[in-house]
């Protein structure tokens, strides 16, 4: 294709975008009749017509849309590796958005990214807590995290954490003339503190594992709540047990504000994982992101690591 053949198909697949010469043009710093020959010049060169112009709408026709399907994709890598190119020449710079649930956020990127940002000066970090399962690509987030058993197989993962544990707690208030719970099937007896999930409005469902036995308990109580601590506050209140990661309630547990039943029913399972396209180029920023967060264990858990992980990690 003629070097002016790419500008013209550079010209239909922003107008096939953004369903409109007007915003098309405005984008590209060009007049509409400008990008309107472009896109015509086109359609002449291949002797097929791929958008459809009414006065008050464009929308793409059917050969149109394979045109679009098949080449937009790729001009958009070339342009995230002129981007990374540019930026390796320069310091790391731009904002990094992230979507995660909000105990990652506060054991993980906090402590590991407030660390290293005063060395960055021009990368700036936008963390979502978010428990919905986003889309990252389609909501313009730059990565995500998750726990390695929930994540595509189309993806990057980058462990940030070891693998980690559930604890049931109550406070000693609680237990007060009361059965500690000797198996899952006892919560039915209790008290016990819901975590609501947004993506589909149910309740978390309790998991326990003792061997090759497994049980997921639906618990009941009076309170409910759609984050981790406010459960947290109200175990240590006294008002019923919790379900929560253990570096949640350690050292409330340490210092026997919290006691600990159940501990042989919950057993490991995989930790978080920062997760990006695989498709896309990473930015300068975003790579000084992945390598502060990454979790490097030691020797003796590396093949243990390797076994465990259902992705690809960079």
């Amino acid at each position: 294709m003629p070097r002016d053949g790419y500008t013209d198909l550079l010209a239909f697949i922003r107008v096939a975008r953004e369903g409109s010469f007007t915003r098309a043009a405005a984008q590209m710093g060009v007049s509409p009749s400008a990008l309107s020959h472009s896109v015509r010049a086109l359609e002449a060169r291949m002797d097929v017509r791929l958008l459809t112009r009414t006065t008050r709408s464009v929308s793409v026709t059917e050969a149109g849309a394979r045109l679009y399907e098949s080449t937009a994709s790729r001009f958009e890598e070339i342009d995230a590796e002129l981007v990374a190119a540019t930026e390796r020449r320069k310091s790391p710079s731009g904002t990094v958005r992230i979507t995660t649930a909000e105990h990652a956020a506060n054991t993980i990127l906090w402590p590991k990214l407030s660390t290293i940002l005063p060395n960055y000066p021009e990368i700036s970090v936008e963390v979502t807590v978010d428990y919905n399962r986003s889309d990252i690509v389609s909501d313009r987030y730059d990565a995500g995290v998750r726990l390695g058993d929930e994540l595509a197989k189309d993806m990057i993962a980058v462990r940030i954490s070891p693998d980690m544990r559930i604890a049931v707690v109550g406070s000693p208030d609680y237990f007060a003339g009361k059965a500690k719970p000797k198996t899952p099937q006892d919560l039915a007896e209790h008290n016990c503190i819901n975590l609501r999930l947004p993506t589909h409005g149910g309740l978390l469902v309790w998991d326990f594992r003792k061997g090759k036995r497994e049980l997921k308990v639906r618990v009941t109580g009076q309170w409910i709540y759609n984050s981790i601590s406010p459960i947290v506050r109200a175990a240590l209140a006294g008002q019923g047990l919790g379900f929560l990661p253990d570096d949640a309630v350690a050292e409330h547990i340490a210092d026997g504000r919290l006691v600990r039943v159940l501990d042989d029913w919950c057993q490991p399972y995989t930790g978080y994982h920062l997760y990006y396209p695989s498709r896309r180029q990473t930015s300068g920023a975003l790579a000084v992101i992945v390598e502060a967060l990454r979790y490097r264990e030691s020797p003796r858990k590396t093949g243990k690591l390797a076994s465990s992980q259902r992705t690809s990690t960079s």
